[in-house]
C-alpha cells in the first residue's frame, strides 16, 4: 500500500483534486454503459442459432423453457446478444 502526502495542500485544493478525480471515473463508466448498449444486437433466429452453433429446435426449446429469452414484433423472433452471452455458465471441470 502506497502512502499519499499532501503537503501545502489545503481543503478546498483537495476538494478539487477527489472531486476532479471521482469526475474523470464516472465519463469512463459511462462510456463503457454507452458501448455495452450499442453492443446490443438484436439477432434472428437464424443468427441466433449460428451464433450459439445450435440448431433452431434446440433454440426453441430453450426459449420455451425460459433459459434465453426472445422479444418479438408480429410473428418475428429476436435475441439480444448481450443476453445470450449472459445466459452461458460455467461448467466444472
Amino acid at each position: 500500500m502506497s502512502t499519499v502526502q499532501f503537503i501545502q495542500t489545503t481543503p478546498e485544493q483537495l476538494v478539487d483534486l477527489i472531486t476532479q478525480g471521482v469526475k474523470i471515473q464516472l465519463q469512463e463508466l459511462k462510456k463503457n454503459l454507452n458501448s455495452e448498449q450499442a453492443n446490443d444486437d438484436l439477432l434472428t433466429r437464424e443468427e441466433t442459432c449460428k451464433f450459439l452453433s445450435i440448431d433452431s429446435s434446440t433454440l426453441w426449446a430453450w426459449t420455451n423453457k425460459g433459459k434465453v429469452k426472445a422479444y418479438g414484433i408480429g410473428s418475428r423472433r429476436y435475441y439480444k446478444r448481450t443476453e445470450l452471452l449472459e445466459c452461458l455458465i460455467p461448467l466444472k471441470k
